[in-house]
């Protein structure tokens, strides 16, 4: 049975960090300069590998 505070918690991770990558995507396409590029392309990685691993937790505690 799924523990649904704790799905609620998790939704609210997942959105805030679609949130964040939006956001970086946003300050990416505006970025000049491929140390800012770099930076930010290294954040939005960082966002996308949490918000994998925020999702699998999500499939796991769902079922």
């Amino acid at each position: 049975m799924a523990d649904f505070a704790a799905l609620a918690e998790l939704d609210a991770r997942i959105a805030t960090l679609r949130e964040n990558i939006r956001d970086l995507t946003e300050q990416a396409a505006a970025a000049s300069g491929a140390a800012s590029e770099t930076l930010l392309a290294d954040r939005i990685a960082d966002q996308e590998a949490k918000l994998a691993n925020l999702l699998a937790e999500r499939q796991a505690l769902a079922q």
